[in-house]
């Protein structure tokens, strides 16, 4: 795995897209790592999940007694689970551009949000809408990074992920928003950002680096296989959670 920096080119995407693209940056050995572990843990519903029941969003089940409410959409606190998830959190691979983009020696890895091995499982996928991270996280400010790592092919039918250029730089009113999470899709300036998303499709070890304002989505899983993701979130040190909130619930990794 290369920790070739990031070009000039490739910062000014970012900040201007509020998105990366990086293709093939983990290699095959530690993918396989990651997902024996994954299926290990899954098969056992190894706690804490995530299931599709408890998200009330389109597609999933009513409940968790319903058909497919033990369908787990999520594993949780995954740094903290095993040294696969850890070495790739780690990597000098992932750190170095992460350093990158929030232009800092010194990043800390959030155990609070995300810190997942996301899952979406045929028949009882569900469906994210438009949202920005930062709505359910409190820190300082909202410079912060997701890393969003491919373990299979990702693309539009089994549910990748989508995103919309340039909006981790825009102010939105909240009247915009439905519940203040998700962009309405009823209101004609929202329908323009809608209109302009790019769904970015990915082979294994495919990454995408992207800003927490950015607004992104994923659909349905329409194929048989499920598709396995793997996600860290990381912050400037001088960055820090907002005592009393989740996202100070958890320690900090600190990575200099």
């Amino acid at each position: 795995m290369s920790a070739a920096p990031l070009s000039h080119a490739d910062l000014a995407a970012f900040h201007d897209q509020g998105f990366l693209v990086v293709r093939n940056l983990a290699d095959t050995a530690l993918r396989e790592a990651i997902l024996r572990v994954g299926h290990e843990h899954l098969a056992q519903a190894i706690a804490p999940v995530e299931l599709e029941a408890d998200t009330n969003y389109p597609g999933a089940p009513a409940n968790r007694e319903a058909a497919g409410g033990r369908t787990v959409r999520r594993l949780l606190q995954v740094f903290a689970r095993d040294d696969a998830f850890r070495a790739w959190a780690l990597n000098e691979a992932v750190t170095s551009r992460v350093k990158q983009l929030l232009d800092t020696p010194h990043i800390a890895l959030t155990q609070a949000h995300h810190n997942s091995l996301m899952t979406k499982q045929p028949t009882f996928s569900s469906v994210t809408h438009w949202h920005r991270d930062i709505r359910y996280w409190n820190f300082e400010d909202s410079n912060l990074v997701s890393v969003w790592l491919a373990l299979g092919k990702e693309f539009r039918e089994n549910g990748c992920l989508g995103f919309l250029p340039g909006t981790h730089k825009m102010n939105i009113a909240p009247e915009r928003f439905e519940n203040l999470a998700f962009l309405r899709d009823d209101i004609p300036e929202n329908r323009t950002l809608i209109d302009s998303a790019v769904f970015p499709e990915l082979e294994p070890g495919d990454v995408v680096f992207f800003h927490a304002m950015t607004f992104h989505a994923a659909g349905w899983n329409r194929t048989d296989a499920t598709k396995y993701s793997l996600v860290f979130g990381y912050h400037r040190q001088d960055n820090q959670p907002r005592p009393g909130t989740r996202s100070a619930s958890v320690p900090t990794v600190r990575i200099d």
